[in-house]
């Protein structure tokens, strides 16, 4: 097998026991992809997802900056190699990947790739994906691949156990929406027994108030008085409510793992390109943490929704026993002098009230074809 610093069973049984350990598709890929290339001490791995249009629903890179990344720029299509190795189901191993005859290239800011060693990974019958390293760190033989035939038995073997690392992460996934469904689903028939019913009641005292009026004020004192009542009834089974949604993710994996995952499926969903980073962010008190994650997502919608922007970057920082949210996109702006008309429609109003709520500050920093910056400082424990 590989002779590279990570080699033999115990690089083997620790990639295995990271692959386990997480349970988002996205991390699960990612681990698959970072534990190839150490393993077998590759200069770049990469691991395709395909779609079911000719290209990749989720496509993973290790061995590349952000930067380069974003330089090379949209995800490949399945042609050539890759096309390969999802159609024909068979391992490839190549002295030099730029001369085979299936070979169609790459962007202008692709690295470039020579010795290559790539394989499906297979559920049963069906490909679920596709796994490749490039560029062996190691003295190549005249001709021939720095990789060698132990080395795709390795990943054959780290190929196995990633499909069953996926298929696991894509269960607990799939387990997770339908919770969320029947939760939701159960939530909307409380607040249609409850709420709806107090808001009946108040719809009819209010009519027989304005009908009492003129000939019994009196009465309609009463009646008004009873409105009042069945309004605060209605806030309180509202808020109870309201107290219910706190998203179930924010307490099984953490405000930084909820942040990472709602902004990759925002990604994938968008045209915009929208990246992630989170830095020493400890646990923050339920409050701050709901408070946050809402101002997140009202931001988000705002830049993907509103304002055209190509990239959005969402940040959270630790600064000192709190936290630091910033969402930066490059749309169209606004001029912040508007901000009573625009407040409003931007949720802006909703934001501040959020942020205040848990002792905290929103600051908004915008100009016209200049982008946005909303910024959101919260209060540790």
């Amino acid at each position: 097998m590989s002779h590279g610093p990570r080699s033999g069973l115990a690089a083997v049984s620790s990639a295995l026991l990271a692959m386990s350990r997480h349970l988002e598709v996205r991390d699960v890929l990612k681990t698959i992809v970072a534990s190839a290339r150490e393993l077998l001490d590759a200069q770049y791995a990469a691991l395709g997802v395909p779609d079911d249009h000719g290209g990749f629903a989720q496509f993973v890179v290790d061995g590349v900056s952000d930067e380069q990344w974003k330089a090379i720029g949209p995800l490949p299509r399945q042609h050539g190699i890759l096309a390969a190795m999802l159609q024909e189901a068979e391992v490839e191993r190549l002295a030099d990947v730029r001369k085979d005859p299936r070979f169609g290239g790459w962007p202008s800011a692709h690295p470039d790739l020579a010795d290559f060693l790539g394989l499906p990974i297979r559920d049963g019958d069906e490909v679920i994906g596709a796994l490749f390293l490039a560029n062996k760190k190691c003295p190549r033989p005249s001709g021939g691949c720095g990789f060698t035939e132990d080395d795709a038995e390795l990943l054959g073997i780290l190929a196995q156990h990633a499909a069953i690392a996926l298929t696991n992460a894509r269960l607990y996934e799939r387990s997770r929406e339908l919770t969320i469904a029947e939760e939701r689903s159960r939530l909307a028939h409380e607040l249609h027994d409850a709420v709806s019913q107090k808001l009946f009641s108040l719809r009819l005292t209010a009519q027989a108030a304005a009908r009492l009026v003129d000939r019994d004020p009196s009465r309609a004192k009463g009646e008004l008085q009873q409105v009042a009542a069945l309004a605060a009834e209605a806030a309180d089974e509202l808020r109870a409510a309201v107290v219910e949604l706190r998203p179930a993710a924010l307490d099984e994996d953490g405000l930084v793992a909820t942040l990472r995952t709602q902004i990759q499926v925002l990604d994938r969903a968008h045209s915009a390109r929208v990246t992630f980073a989170g830095h020493g962010v400890r646990a923050l008190p339920a409050a701050q943490e709901e408070a946050v994650l809402r101002v997140a997502q009202e931001a988000l919608h705002n830049a993907l929704r509103h304002s055209g922007a190509e990239h959005v970057d969402v940040t959270l920082d630790r600064r000192g026993p709190g936290a630091v949210l910033r969402i930066t996109d490059d749309g169209s702006g606004f001029d912040p002098r508007t901000v009573r008309r625009a407040g409003r429609h931007l949720g802006l109003v909703s934001m501040r009230d959020r942020a205040g709520g848990v002792g905290g500050n929103l600051t908004v920093e915008s100009a016209p074809g200049k982008g946005t910056t909303i910024e959101m400082e919260v209060p540790g424990g």
